[in-house]
């Protein structure tokens, strides 16, 4: 049973830095495009940054460049969003999200895009 677990959310100060992560289970994510995804109470879940599955390319929203960074863990199967510098505007509930690979297809930022869904950490930033 293909499973995505997120974890390493919780409370931090306007500044900090927490690292997500999002262990797979029945498949090898080697072979997936992983997305990061969040979602504010009262708002559309929004795509934050994403690793394409075989040259490890990645994107992120332009609200969050230059502070969070995803990286991938092959042995440990797991993908990681590390985030610095932390708003208030980050709060929100943090999902990883993941597709089968496509040869040429970058990952992409559009929630429609991804098949496989974790339960999602919350992350809240605030003093």
């Amino acid at each position: 049973q293909l499973q995505l677990v997120e974890s390493g959310g919780g409370l931090v100060q306007p500044g900090g830095s927490l690292r997500l992560s999002c262990a797979a289970s029945g498949f090898t994510l080697e072979n997936y495009s992983i997305g990061w995804f969040r979602q504010a109470p009262g708002k559309e879940r929004e795509g934050v940054s994403c690793f394409t599955f075989s040259f490890g390319s990645t994107k992120y929203a332009e609200s969050v460049k230059g502070r969070f960074t995803i990286s991938r863990d092959n042995t440990k199967n797991t993908v990681y969003l590390q985030m610095n510098s932390l708003k208030p505007e980050d709060t929100a509930v943090y999902y990883c999200a993941a597709v089968r690979g496509v040869l040429f297809r970058l990952c992409t930022l559009s929630s429609y895009e991804y098949d496989y869904w974790g339960q999602g950490t919350q992350v809240t930033v605030s003093s």
